[in-house]
């Protein structure tokens, strides 16, 4: 990297040769129902605000839900062998019709009572621990739990698979010391990517930036990629929070040169949105190489694309 381009505007980053690195692209899906929490130290206080509220031994009740493969809550159809054990419908599938306590047969046989038992239960969010304080139906949980506000997001890095989920504080944390992303201060931004040999172009996709503006954390993706038969290089910004607060905000992005510049204006998308179906959409800056190479200068031998923009918070 050369040390002359290094000093630029905030937000200022080189990316030489950067798409020869063959990084793979991800796809981020938001966290499913089914999220582990058994090793969360708080998974008995949680339990223990199930059922309804004053009926005594729901902490029972609400272990006997478990299914005694996987551990999470069972819903209909509830399975049992014919000494009473019970799993859940996946995991039956998985166990090739064999008790996995007794090893009997399990059958086709329906847990009917524990499937009414579920009915008159009223119990907490899994993600109560994480702040949901809602507390539901059992049978209106899983749906609820789906779409929760406090369900932990999935790591929005889009140059290496990364299983990672947490809350955002958590993520800034992760993609800083991680996966060393740049961390800047500021609503505006100027980057610089430059590549030797613009005619080979392969699939890649990294993080340029965090940036830390109005009390909240927005990512900046830059990547380059094959559109049908074209290759064509994308720019855009993802918002680390929920659909709700991302629409809160608006950004622009543009690049130039030889006296022309193209701009995009949108809003950011939420990284509950995965990687590539913002990328899919897209929903951001594209830039054909023929007209990136037009910005460099039109001598098709380099390519130094700058690309700038600016976040700003709607009135």
């Amino acid at each position: 990297m050369a040390s002359g381009e290094e000093k630029m505007a905030l937000g200022g980053y080189i990316c030489n040769d950067c798409i020869d690195s063959r990084i793979a692209c991800a796809d981020y899906d938001i966290a499913t129902p089914n999220l582990d929490l058994r090793s969360s130290p708080f998974r008995k206080a949680a339990n223990g605000l199930g059922g309804q509220r004053g009926t005594p031994s729901n902490n029972d009740v609400h272990e006997l839900l478990e299914c005694s493969v996987c551990m999470n809550l069972m819903y209909p159809p509830i399975h049992q062998c014919p000494n009473g054990h019970t799993l859940c419908s996946n995991c039956k599938a998985r166990v090739h019709n064999s008790c996995p306590t007794c090893r009997h047969e399990l059958g086709n046989i329906r847990c009917l009572a524990l499937e009414k038992v579920a009915e008159s239960l009223e119990i907490p969010c899994k993600y109560q621990v994480l702040g949901c304080h809602d507390i539901f139906p059992y049978y209106s949980k899983l749906k609820h739990e789906q779409n929760c506000r406090f369900r932990p997001y999935n790591c929005p890095y889009a140059g290496a698979e990364c299983s990672v989920t947490g809350d955002i504080p958590f993520l800034v944390n992760h993609l800083k010391e991680d996966h060393k992303v740049d961390m800047h201060d500021g609503y505006t931004f100027n980057h610089r990517y430059v590549k030797t040999n613009p005619q080979e172009i392969e699939n890649a996709t990294w993080m340029l930036t965090v940036f830390n503006c109005f009390g909240r954390q927005f990512c900046l993706h830059f990547e380059a990629f094959q559109q049908g038969m074209s290759p064509v290089y994308m720019a855009f910004l993802r918002f680390m929070g929920d659909d709700n607060d991302a629409r809160k905000f608006s950004y622009s992005l543009e690049v130039g040169g030889n006296g022309r510049k193209l701009v995009w204006q949108g809003i950011p998308r939420s990284i509950r949105d995965s990687h590539r179906k913002v990328r899919d959409s897209q929903d951001g800056l594209i830039v054909p190489r023929n007209l990136a190479l037009f910005f460099s200068g039109g001598d098709m031998q380099q390519l130094k694309l700058k690309v700038a923009g600016r976040i700003w918070k709607e009135q």
